[in-house]
């Protein structure tokens, strides 16, 4: 199937512009009906589209909402549509700078609103399109995921009947588009009820003391795997995220090693993610667990780097060997100054101090280049692949080596699969 022959997601039936320059309002409504929208309602001013809301029959399936506005700006709209609890889809739009939009749209997704894009003025009929579709295009969670209950017991009981597996998703050199590695992320599948995402049960197994029996499994199937892989020719490193709640223990550094002299597995394949907030809470007890993991040739990553307040101290104390960039500096860095400037600061110091660099949330292919220009390692994200089951790994590298190696030299914009429609 082409590009072209792929179906488009609907568009809403009906929207809310909401502008006080009666042109550039215009200029929205043209495009909007090019697009098919039927119902398309104008508003001058904040308090303005707030009457409105109150007299439509029915809600409109989206706002365009200016942010520089007489009387009732759009962010004291934004903040008064959440305090009503009216959580309409929202579109910014602005002419001002970037990383003024960029604070409101953190706003707009602090207070739970559904925020669909952050647009820089004049509109085009391309990126409203885009907008409006991203809604339909984006991942939806299992239906019941947030309703399954589910106790420690339960955990306790999933963790031993083999319920919770490891997910890999591949990281990719940068340059050259070849796998060097996969992250293990545990996926909680339960029989007859579906996905448990895991910022469900991880907490519980943190709360419960059931992390330590959590993380052994997690990892001695990682072990299990890798080595399966080495057999087959495919030596890759494998990131497993390591629980601030086991930075004090004084067996998990002796349990890890025997995992993995078990499967035979070399101590410098594995590499141990953690979070640049969790050794902060028992500074004495993390240094020795993280030094001796260390002295027997594992790895450590400073994990979501840049989302705390201590990352370069984190730096200067910890034996780390690998800095992963936070999501939030990756995905959109092509198009945004600010987040290019914080993403090359980070990776020239991560480089100059000779770590790995990896860079996490890769989505559109102009992020992916940004980071060849800036002399980044490793990149994983969803322009490569979501996590996957470890026996569908070699399947994917099969169907996806071409894309994979010559990823840099695909058309600005493309993901993986449009590429591979």
């Amino acid at each position: 199937m082409t590009k072209a022959s792929l179906p488009q997601p609907p568009l809403p039936d009906s929207v809310l512009i909401v502008d006080d320059s009666g042109v550039q309002r215009q200029h929205a409504v043209a495009v909007c009906a090019d697009l098919g929208i039927r119902h398309i309602h104008e508003a001058s001013h904040g308090a303005e589209a707030l009457d409105m809301l109150a007299m439509l029959p029915e809600p409109p399936g989206v706002l365009i909402i200016d942010l520089e506005m007489p009387g009732m700006n759009g962010v004291e709209l934004i903040q008064n549509l959440q305090k009503r609890g009216v959580n309409i889809p929202v579109i910014v739009a602005s002419s001002r700078e970037s990383p003024l939009i960029e604070a409101v749209e953190t706003m707009t997704r602090a207070l739970g609103m559904e925020l669909l894009a952050g647009l820089q003025k004049p509109l085009n009929l391309l990126q409203i399109a885009s907008a409006l579709r991203s809604r339909c295009n984006a991942k939806q969670p299992c239906a019941n995921e947030d309703q399954i209950a589910f106790t420690a017991d339960d955990l306790h009981e999933a963790i031993g009947a083999d319920e919770v597996l490891p997910h890999y998703q591949p990281k990719l050199d940068v340059r050259t588009g070849v796998i060097k590695g996969v992250e293990a992320l545990a996926r909680w599948a339960r029989p007859g009820q579906g996905m448990i995402p895991p910022d469900r049960f991880i907490p519980v197994a943190e709360q419960n003391g059931l992390i330590h029996e959590l993380t052994l499994s997690i990892a001695g199937r990682a072990c299990a795997q890798a080595a399966q892989w080495n057999k087959r020719g495919l030596r890759l490193s494998m990131a497993v995220n390591l629980s601030p709640h086991l930075l004090d223990s004084d067996r998990f550094v002796d349990d890890i090693s025997a995992l993995t002299e078990q499967h035979a597995i070399r101590a410098d394949q594995i590499v141990w993610e953690i979070t640049e907030s969790s050794v902060v809470a028992n500074l004495g007890a993390a240094l020795g667990v993280l030094a001796r993991l260390r002295l027997k040739g594992y790895g450590l990553s400073l994990d979501d780097y840049g989302t705390g307040f201590s990352s370069m101290q984190q730096l200067a104390r910890m034996p780390f060997t690998e800095l992963k960039v936070d999501r939030s500096f990756v995905h959109g860095a092509a198009q945004r100054d600010h987040l290019r400037v914080i993403l090359q600061s980070a990776l020239d110091m991560a480089n100059r101090l000779n770590l790995v660099t990896v860079a996490e949330g890769v989505e559109r292919l102009e992020d992916w280049k940004l980071l060849q220009e800036y002399g980044c390692s490793l990149g994983q994200g969803h322009l490569v692949a979501r996590p996957m089951p470890g026996e569908e790994l070699p399947v994917w590298l099969r169907t996806n080596a071409r894309h994979l190696r010559s990823l840099h030299g695909e058309r600005r914009g493309a993901t993986l699969d449009e590429r591979r429609a």
